[in-house]
């Protein structure tokens, strides 16, 4: 009796845990992985979704929660990602620009890497240089705040949130660097006049800080660490903007209110799909916000993420399975909610808008080898098996992408995990390992 009694227990305690409408599935295959997931004791105690899909034979394979909706952090850069290759084409716009006369008129278009000390092709900045005209800026209006919905003020001066831009210079950020003893150089180095000691002599680590309401920058009386580099976001401004470009490029530039003309040219800086991977492995939250803004300005003519969002509303998400709701291009906002299923949905939206699956798997860290899943995961049969895309914040760790069995079926999946303490994020991300690389190796 008290072996029957058990028996009923585990079968009611799957059944709580398994969604009805997944049961079916459930009844049919991948019992094991189910089983994974109800003995986990990690995975138990916050709120997970699973969605799995099969691409081959376009059917969901397994399904926990998958219609629930979670904050998918970074997750969202997967959207970014196709809104991007939709509406930009091959090539970053780098540069609007017009001439007349002995004048060079110029208009920022969002692109993030110019003087960006990664990311800069010096392909605008070459043309700038080399030119004998005398350079005007003409400033974007901008409808986006500087900070998108949702993003946390107190995090204004950490490297990962830097502002928004209609013409983004140095990745919108002060870099610092270690040069001796107790000293920091800056770039761009117009800043090292703005930087100074905290007032009163600190205890503990070395501490570098910005003021909320200028660019002035703070560093601790303490020894700085050896090789230390930093980033710290500066406040954005068209005066500040037209400082920094006459600095960098050694000669005067004027900032000019003007009507933009029918005739302009565009400067292209880049592939939109290098700069894509650029945002997708290291999840660069300034280069998400800023595809957004080179949609907006490519498909609309304005600078207006909104209107982007509109867009694919109403030509991708109409046709998911749940209503998506995001609000930035990073998933930094907190206000981002989206199914598993709808990253399931999404995923297979790029694998028809990239057919190719080495191009696709490009754009996204791969398992054990690059990006943010290169020591989560390890190569089986010698090869990565993993393409997926992680998305973490606070109490926030999501997994979504391609897996490839052993046996060589192709699965789209989403992983989710909200809502746990976040001291237990490192042991769920093992978890959640354990659980992919057993499918990997099983079906």
């Amino acid at each position: 009796m008290f072996e029957l009694m058990k028996k009923i227990l585990s079968a009611l305690l799957l059944l709580w845990f398994v969604p009805a409408a997944t049961f079916v599935a459930k009844a049919q295959s991948f019992e094991d992985v189910y089983q994974l997931f109800q003995e986990s004791k990690i995975l138990n105690d916050h709120f997970v979704g699973f969605s799995l899909y099969d691409l081959n034979a376009n059917k969901y394979v397994m399904d926990i929660n998958g219609n629930k909706h979670f904050t998918p952090a970074s997750n969202t850069k997967m959207y970014t990602t196709y809104a991007a290759l939709a509406l930009l084409g091959d090539s970053i716009p780098g540069l609007e620009y017009v001439e007349r006369g002995d004048s060079l008129l110029i208009w920022g278009t969002g692109d993030p890497t110019f003087l960006h000390n990664r990311l800069d092709t010096r392909v605008v900045y070459n043309f700038l240089k080399n030119t004998n005209k005398r350079i005007f800026v003409v400033p974007g209006k901008m409808k986006n705040k500087f900070f998108a919905h949702g993003w946390a003020m107190e995090d204004f001066e950490a490297y990962y949130q830097p502002e928004i831009s209609t013409f983004p210079i140095y990745g919108n950020v002060v870099t610092f660097r270690q040069k001796g003893y107790n000293y920091l150089s800056t770039s761009p180095a117009s800043f090292q006049n703005s930087l100074d000691f905290l007032p009163e002599p600190k205890v503990g680590d070395f501490e570098l800080s910005r003021s909320f309401r200028e660019n002035s920058f703070w560093m601790s009386k303490r020894p700085v660490p050896s090789g230390y580099v930093n980033e710290v976001p500066f406040i954005y401004s068209d005066s500040l903007f037209i400082k920094l470009l006459s600095d960098s490029l050694g000669k005067s530039v004027t900032l000019l209110s003007y009507q933009k003309p029918s005739n302009t040219k565009i400067l292209y800086s880049g592939s939109t799909k290098n700069l894509i991977r650029e945002m997708m492995l290291p999840s660069d939250n300034f280069i998400a916000e800023q595809f957004l803004m080179m949609c907006s300005w490519k498909q609309f003519g304005q600078f207006d993420t909104y209107l982007v969002r509109d867009w694919m509303k109403n030509n991708v998400y109409k046709y998911f399975s749940a209503e998506v709701a995001i609000f930035d291009g990073s998933g930094l906002s907190s206000y981002n909610k989206v199914t598993p299923q709808n990253n399931v949905d999404l995923l297979v939206v790029l694998k028809n808008k990239l057919p190719d699956e080495k191009e696709r798997f490009r754009l996204f860290p791969a398992g054990g080898v690059d990006g943010t899943l290169k020591r989560t995961y390890s190569k089986d049969l010698g090869e990565p098996f993993v393409f997926a895309k992680t998305g973490t914040i606070t109490s926030v760790y999501n997994q979504s992408g391609y897996l490839i069995t052993r046996t060589g079926r192709r699965l789209a999946f989403s992983f989710m995990n909200n809502n746990y303490i976040d001291d237990r994020a490192s042991a769920i991300r093992k978890e959640m390992a354990k659980i992919i690389t057993y499918i990997r190796q099983t079906y």
